[in-house]
């Protein structure tokens, strides 16, 4: 650890700026915290894993084997109820070179590590030359492991729902309704399963995988919320973690967890805007796909038309096997267009899609025949359930209606591309019993064997926000910061400085001697 990079990197770096960090933390700030009952109880023992080839859905992938991890529902009751967990593996190709076992920790909450090891784990075993075997786990609720359901309609499920978009004249009671209706249900439905659905627990399932994996340590690669998940892993379990990856960070002061997390999409979306600007400029466009002659004129142009669509939705053609097989569809409303200009800054792949419905949506009328930027069905129910349990159970979230009226007004003029949904209220404002026990702080103790890797132009975790993580590491990390935009930055985007960077550190462990920048790829 710590070495200088070799020099021959064939792409430069840019030094960050040293005041950028602040990374004094009181000795009350460093102090790690957990509630005395779950650590109180004996550590359950380590369950038996019985691998076999992964025969289901997008799991099913060449080498792929799973198995299911037998957790207890509430680690303070080790001999309780338990949950099952669906669990993956991909060995390594070259048992020569494996020195241990890295864990692909998914985003979400509500995402399928065993989907994203199905998707990157070639790669990522191919990139670093089988030093590892790949893992990765569903956590409570999510793709194969036990599930919890609120029970919510349909509409509840839709996207545009689940976020709180607030109505075209800005006012939030439609979202006060609905919130405290989900809360409801959730709370009615859902039981102490859904209770169970924590960061923290999370981090304890992960170590009773690693103690059935028989592994001393793990290697692990976080990504989006997964470093939330990371970073809490480390805090609890520091002596466990052996060369550790956070890709996209955000904020981990228990303070700005999940709510604060929400409310900075707001300026990220403006942060990564120019990038979907310049596209949809570009001379080299077609028709169908140019929204405006200049960068310049592409953000009032699509401003006007989320006006437009306010007051006047537009529907979607419907394919004959669609209307055969019943398959809903969504009217094209200001929001929706607003919520899939969210989703598309993710990642430039989706910067055609989005344009193509923005030059349809005012250059023609009737049905739209291109395609939605968004999904087509809402949210699944399990899905649900996690993205709102987790987000409602880790952290106390403001209870005022008053004061979310007066944050989502103030956000809509600040931020108009996003229009106050980030400030808005949630089902967590009227979550019974709020956080089920006290958050765990991030904090600069523990190894030295924490690298990060961010996006300067994030939609979802701006860099700002991977700022806060860097400062509350200290000198356990470093972090590469990448001149491009999207969401995620390792093997996302084809920087090959920063691709290069984080390899090389699981590959050798040798991180910067300080805080990186890798340029912008060219040609």
């Amino acid at each position: 650890m710590g070495k200088r990079f070799p020099v021959n990197h064939p792409h430069p770096m840019r030094t960050s700026p040293r005041t950028a960090l602040v990374l004094t933390l009181s000795a009350a700030a460093c102090a790690a915290t957990l509630t005395a009952p779950a650590q109180a109880a004996p550590a359950p023992p380590a369950p038996a894993l019985s691998w076999k080839p992964c025969t289901e859905g997008s799991g099913n992938s060449p080498g792929l084997e799973c198995a299911t991890l037998s957790v207890p529902m509430d680690y303070r009751e080790p001999e309780g109820r338990k949950l099952d967990l669906a669990v993956s593996r991909l060995r390594s190709d070259r048992p020569s070179a494996r020195r241990g076992t890295l864990l692909v920790i998914a985003g979400g909450p509500g995402t399928s590590g065993v989907d994203r090891l199905a998707a990157k784990g070639p790669t990522l075993r191919q990139r670093t030359g089988g030093s590892y075997d790949l893992v990765s786990i569903d956590p409570r609720g999510v793709g194969r492991s036990t599930k919890a359901d609120c029970g919510l309609t349909a509409d509840d499920r839709e996207m545009t729902h689940l976020r709180s978009w607030p109505a075209p004249d800005g006012d939030i009671g439609g979202n006060v309704t609905r919130a405290r209706r989900v809360a409801a249900a959730c709370e009615r439905n859902g039981g102490d399963l859904l209770r169970s659905f924590t960061t923290a627990n999370e981090a304890r399932d992960i170590d009773l995988f690693r103690q059935a994996l028989g592994e001393e340590k793990l290697s692990a690669w976080g990504m989006s919320y997964g470093t939330y998940v990371g970073a809490v892993y480390a805090q609890k379990f520091p002596q466990r973690t052996d060369r550790w990856v956070l890709d996209s960070s955000a904020d981990p002061d228990p303070s700005h967890v999940a709510h604060g997390w929400l409310t900075g999409m707001a300026a990220a979306a403006e942060d990564r805007f120019p990038d979907f600007a310049a596209y949809a400029a570009d001379p080299a466009r077609d028709a169908a796909h140019r929204v405006a002659e200049r960068p310049e004129d592409v953000r009032p142009a699509f401003l006007a038309l989320a006006r437009q669509l306010d007051g006047a939705p537009r529907e979607f053609a419907r394919t004959e096997q669609e209307k055969r097989d019943g398959t809903p569809h969504f009217p094209l409303t200001g929001n929706r267009l607003r919520q899939g200009l969210q989703q598309a800054l993710y990642s430039d792949g989706s910067f055609e899609r989005l344009a193509a419905l923005v030059v349809a949506a005012r250059d023609t009328t009737g049905p739209l025949t291109v395609p939605d930027v968004l999904p087509g069905t809402p949210l699944t129910q399990d899905q649900a359930a996690v993205s709102i349990g987790v987000i409602c159970n880790d952290v106390n979230w403001p209870r005022s209606v008053a004061a979310y009226a007066r944050a989502t007004a103030a956000d809509r003029a600040r931020h108009p591309l996003t229009a106050g949904m980030p400030a808005n209220i949630t089902p967590c404002a009227f979550w019974k019993g709020g956080a089920t026990e006290k958050p765990t702080r991030v904090t600069d103790r523990g190894p030295s064997n924490i690298l990060m890797v961010q996006n300067l132009r994030d939609p979802a975790t701006p860099h700002r926000g991977g700022l806060k993580m860097r400062a509350a590491l200290g000198d356990r990390a470093r972090l590469v910061t990448v001149d491009s935009g999207g969401h995620g930055a390792y093997l996302a985007h084809g920087n090959a400085c920063g691709d290069g960077l984080v390899t090389n550190f699981l590959t050798t462990g040798s991180r910067p001697e300080r805080d990186v920048t890798c340029p912008a790829e060219t040609g």
